[in-house]
């Protein structure tokens, strides 16, 4: 059974009063940053000028670069910021339930003059011919809260899209970090393997003089045949892995074809660590988007539940209607135009039981936004850890590697001295030098490997780029 009771109220005046949507939000809403809301109602941020990508000759491309085109190009980027400006147009629909309705009427009949209505709709008993126009105004007044709270709601989740868009670029500069790391290391170990087979192909020539002279026997030729062609066999894998690594470059800075780029590591110096991921995970707590987005989230949540428990109160409206009959009966029409203005009060009695399970549903999500936002901080919190261990362990390496290589190519020199004199075999060389190629490639990638753990550790601890 639905019932409302309407209470129309004729006033000699027309009473208008607009309730604005209020601009609080719950004292722990996070902030969001300018350029993103900008960003999210149509204005992209400016992007410095890049270099053009060609075919031929490579194009020299350093990090930051690398994630200005990829920022710029990345369809996810677009996607992410088309969808908080969605979201925006969702808050505009909800602002319009506060503002004055107009509507323009323009109305003709002809009719069996004062027949009346048998059948069908009951909204006139007597049916007149005329002509007339007029406009119809109705404003709400107050419902005590509830449109408000919907407008305060629409614009949180468009808050919490914003900090969608935000979190997609930052996962766009991740992606674009780690490919352009990857490119790196696959440089580095096509360098390597390239010196690699260079000195092997040195080697084995002069082992092949020397077997030809019967100063070394087969076996030692052979040997060194083999170390050749395992050179040339991680020489294949290298190019194969650096080639890869562009497509992947290629595909994350947003191109449909792979580009001829020169990766430039533009890093002089290591970064500094922390000392402690205390500090990190506290910044995380206050910087990270995705965080951000479940807490607007949550507030949103928290405002529509609200209003759904105040559809129970009344709604106040004011209500008016003016205009003319130019072509009328004299006996009905008395005067040409017409006017009123009036009030209306609309209280819900039942409906069965609906508006209280609307209200229950919309706070059993209101808890369950909470606790999403719980378990993310503490993913946070674990995340933040992680990344500041493999960080410090990765800065151990490039410490490692540097002395590691360092004596690999001592023993190099030594077992390649004691091979030319003959005091020792071929496997001691060949051992020397497997030892030294595994040291050089350990070396050359530890130092991509630490940058792109710090890189990590700003993607956690939601550095803007």
């Amino acid at each position: 059974m639905n019932a409302n009771i309407r209470i129309y109220i004729a006033l000699a005046i027309c009473v208008v009063s607009t309730e604005l949507p209020a601009q609080s939000v719950l004292p722990d809403a996070p902030q969001v940053h300018t350029t993103l809301l900008a960003s999210a109602q149509g204005t992209p941020p400016l992007v410095p000028p890049l270099p053009a990508p060609t075919e031929g000759t490579p194009t020299l491309l350093t990090r930051q670069q690398a994630e200005q085109i990829a920022l710029a190009n990345n369809p996810r980027v677009r996607i992410s910021q088309l969808i908080a400006r969605i979201q925006h147009q969702a808050v505009r629909e909800r602002r319009a339930d506060e503002l004055p309705n107009l509507f323009g009427n323009l109305t003709a009949v002809e009719a069996n003059e004062g027949s009346r209505l048998s059948s069908g709709y009951l909204t006139s008993s007597t049916l007149l011919e005329h002509a007339g126009m007029g406009v119809q105004m109705s404003q709400l007044i107050t419902d005590f809260g509830r449109t408000r709270n919907l407008v305060g709601s629409a614009q949180l989740h468009e808050k919490a899209r914003t900090a969608d868009a935000e979190a997609s670029r930052q996962d766009i500069v991740l992606a674009t970090d780690q490919v352009f790391f990857a490119v790196i290391e696959a440089q580095e170990t096509l360098q390597v393997a390239q010196q690699t087979v260079s000195a092997r192909q040195t080697l084995t020539d002069q082992v092949s003089a020397l077997t030809s002279s019967k100063l070394r026997s087969d076996l030692d030729l052979s040997f060194a045949q083999v170390n050749l062609s395992q050179a040339k066999l991680l020489q294949l894998n290298a190019q194969n892995d650096l080639d890869a690594a562009k497509a992947a470059l290629s595909a994350v800075l947003g191109y449909d074809r792979q580009m001829n780029f020169q990766l430039v590591d533009d890093e002089n110096s290591l970064a500094s660590l922390p000392a402690s991921p205390e500090a990190l995970i506290a910044q995380a707590m206050q910087n990270r988007p995705d965080l951000q987005s479940l807490q607007f989230n949550e507030l949103a949540a928290r405002k529509f539940s609200k209003a759904q428990h105040e559809q129970l109160l009344p709604t106040i409206s004011a209500l008016g209607v003016v205009g003319d009959t130019p072509v009328g009966s004299s006996q009905y029409f008395n005067s040409n135009w017409y006017g009123a203005v009036g009030g209306n009060v609309s209280i819900p009695i039942f409906n069965g039981f609906r508006f209280s399970a609307q209200a229950s549903q919309a706070a059993l999500q209101a808890q369950a936004a909470a606790e999403e936002t719980r378990a993310l901080r503490e993913l946070v919190v674990r995340d933040v850890q992680t990344a500041w261990l493999n960080a410090n362990t990765a800065l151990q390496r490039v410490t490692v590697t540097a002395e590691l290589l360092k004596q690999a190519n001592t023993a190099l020199d030594l077992a390649k001295t004691r091979y030319d004199l003959g005091l020792s075999s071929i496997v001691e060389l060949s051992q020397a030098e497997l030892q030294q190629t595994e040291a050089a490639i350990g070396n050359a990638n530890a130092r991509s490997q630490y940058n792109f753990a710090i890189a990590t550790i700003n993607f956690q601890t939601g550095v803007r780029p």
